[in-house]
């Protein structure tokens, strides 16, 4: 049997991967606006405008929903190898994030062509991403070590919940809350899972 700190130390030895593709987003979602069409607002549209279908470098912010999608799922497999809830949460976040990127928003230029079917797809699929990080964040509430990693977690979650009824209600603000919901769900979620890599219990 491998002793607990031999765990931790195979754990952290591997590549993370969230922490290049958190920087990736930061840079896509506040330079690629600058890039993309005129009608673009960092204050009004979101990051799935910028990867839009028909929209210039497109690829660049659909490449980073992918990543990031993919990674959250890689880098938090096993440090939640005992928590199959968590992980089923966490593949559900993941694999609808990577879809948001496959199944893109319609355009936010009127006149062009798209197809009207895989913006509902979208449109699902981002709602789904949605859901399973703020059911992630409230079960991390569960397993956490210490009042205050409760409390932090618990926050999130409200964090996640408010931000996204802003962008539906306060709609002129919609680019600011979802990227602020972005930063925030990340940076936690890179939190909570390198914390339960290096406590990692034996095998």
């Amino acid at each position: 049997m491998m002793a607990k700190s031999q765990v931790g130390s195979r754990i952290r030895a591997r590549p993370r991967l969230m922490p290049p593709s958190y920087v990736a987003m930061l840079l896509v979602m506040f330079i690629l606006p600058f890039f993309s069409v005129d009608e673009y607002s960092i204050l009004k549209n979101t990051t799935s405008h910028l990867g839009a279908q028909g929209a210039p470098y497109a690829w660049a912010m659909n490449v980073v929903f992918a990543l990031l999608g993919a990674a959250s799922v890689l880098d938090g497999w096993e440090p939640l190898s005992d928590y199959w809830l968590h992980k089923a949460l966490l593949s559900v976040f993941g694999a609808s994030l990577v879809l948001t990127a496959v199944f893109q928003h319609a355009p936010i230029v009127q006149g062009i062509a798209f197809s009207a079917r895989e913006d509902s797809l979208h449109s699902v699929f981002a709602s789904a991403t949605g859901a399973s990080f703020t059911l992630f964040a409230i079960a991390g509430v569960f397993v956490e070590s210490s009042r205050i990693r409760r409390l932090v977690a618990g926050g999130v979650a409200a964090v996640a919940v408010i931000l996204s009824m802003l962008i539906f209600s306060v709609a002129d603000y919609a680019g600011i809350w979802q990227r602020a919901m972005f930063i925030v769900a990340f940076a936690w979620l890179m939190y909570f899972l390198y914390a339960r890599a290096r406590t990692s219990p034996a095998r």
